[in-house]
């Protein structure tokens, strides 16, 4: 059985930092690529950072990069990310996600399994 469950998230000030995590079992645990998409109310899921699983390599969005940081522990099945110097933008709903196309790191339609989501809130 495909499982990805997500811990962390909240709410914090802009400025601050936070981390999230998400494990991945069954097939999901050696997906090529996990990663972290995010949705706000009336917007389509974005993509946010994937790690590849081997070699391990970090793709971001534009918006996150320099700020956001996305490891993975491949023994575990488990990616984090970790978020610093968050603004109100960040806010959102986050989603892990495992998918196996790695041409299309960045497109939420090639991720086939996903976690039940966690909110960021960032307040100004």
């Amino acid at each position: 059985q495909v499982q990805l469950v997500q811990s962390g998230g909240g709410e914090v000030e802009a400025g601050a930092s936070l981390g999230l995590s998400c494990t991945a079992s069954g097939r999901a645990h050696s997906a090529y690529l996990l990663g972290w998409f995010r949705q706000t109310p009336g917007n389509e899921r974005e993509f946010v950072a994937t790690s590849t699983h081997a070699p391990v390599k970090a793709f971001y969005a534009e918006s996150v990069k320099g700020r956001f940081t996305v490891s993975r522990d491949n023994d575990k099945g488990t990616i984090y990310l970790q978020m610093t110097n968050l603004k109100p933008e960040d806010t959102g709903v986050y989603f892990c996600a495992a998918g196996w196309s790695p041409v299309h790191y960045n497109e939420r339609a090639y991720y086939h399994h996903w976690g039940q989501g966690t909110q960021v809130t960032v307040s100004s």
